[in-house]
């Protein structure tokens, strides 16, 4: 049955259309070309009749509607007019409803202080978030990997620029080698063949390496001695002349300070008074062959 309705439909309007193009109302195609457009119906009787259906007459504070046109400009100092506003322009549009509701408040903020209606928010209202906490770590998540995965987008970005830049300067270090052992080949060659008598290029290489030695930067940046030479002469000194240390001075031989009677006189612990010469040592020191025959005699 209802495949039989659409075929009697589409029977239907295949007539009509059929009829249509035989009247010659159709042109190349299967669009029906209107002959004028509809006129628009600006049913004022019909609009305020649907108004005073729902006007409900309460208090002004229940309603709070205020009807006035825009405010005036503060370049021009009057009032623009609705047919002044060209409706197609959207800046003036806009323009015109941002100053009807600046009138409109200028107009309702005195009439509610008046009836103590307040009209800001108090100091302490917290309104009620219409999304969950949940939500809210969710999105807070989402923008903290967001924010890591930019960092490490950033970091790779300057990591690859690194390797560029020191690839770069690793292959014109060797260019430069090349061009340097290529020169000084050619002119051991030439040496060779007897066309140079010159041996520039050994200098010119003994040059360039010192210079790479001057140019290191830990040679630059190391001064002093090293911790073994600094703990060395903390501990020993710094040396100095040995040859000559102990020679006597005008001022040493005038210091009579030091000066000891007992052991100038040889009574002191050191020398004579036991033992002759040595001292101690020689009380220690083990008397020879001749000594030892002469007591062994004298005990008899």
């Amino acid at each position: 049955s209802d495949s039989g309705s659409d075929s009697e439909d589409s029977s239907l309007s295949d007539s009509e259309l059929q009829e249509a193009f035989a009247k010659g109302a159709l042109k190349p195609g299967l669009n029906v070309v209107l002959e004028e457009r509809p006129k628009r119906r600006n049913d004022t009787d019909g609009l305020k009749q649907c108004l005073a259906e729902f006007r409900q007459q309460l208090a002004w504070v229940e309603r709070l509607d205020v009807t006035l046109g825009p405010v005036a400009d503060p370049v021009s100092q009057n009032a623009s007019t609705s047919d002044a506003v060209d409706p197609e322009n959207d800046f003036q549009r806009e323009m015109s409803f941002y100053r009807q509701a600046q009138a409109a408040v200028l107009e309702a903020l005195p009439r509610l202080r008046k009836l103590q209606v307040p009209t800001r928010r108090p100091d302490d209202y917290f309104a009620e978030m219409a999304k969950s906490d949940q939500q809210m770590q969710k999105i807070r998540q989402k923008l903290k990997s967001k924010q890591e995965a930019m960092e490490r987008s950033e970091k790779a970005k300057q990591l690859r620029a690194m390797r560029k830049y020191g690839k770069k300067v690793q292959v014109e270090v060797l260019q430069r080698r090349q061009k340097e052992k290529k020169n000084m080949l050619n002119a051991v060659k030439k040496y060779q063949k007897g066309l140079s008598d010159k041996l520039d290029f050994l200098d010119e290489e003994q040059t360039s390496s010192q210079g790479n030695k001057k140019g290191n930067p830990s040679q630059r940046t190391k001064k002093g001695p090293n911790a073994k030479r600094r703990y060395k002469n903390q501990k020993f000194g710094f040396g100095g002349k040995k040859k000559g240390s102990k020679w006597n001075t005008k001022e040493s031989f005038n210091d009579v300070s030091s000066f000891q009677s007992k052991v100038a006189h040889n009574k002191g612990p050191g020398k004579g008074g036991r033992g002759g010469k040595g001292g101690k040592k020689a009380l220690n020191k083990r008397p020879g062959k001749r000594a030892r025959q002469k007591m062994k005699n004298r005990a008899r």
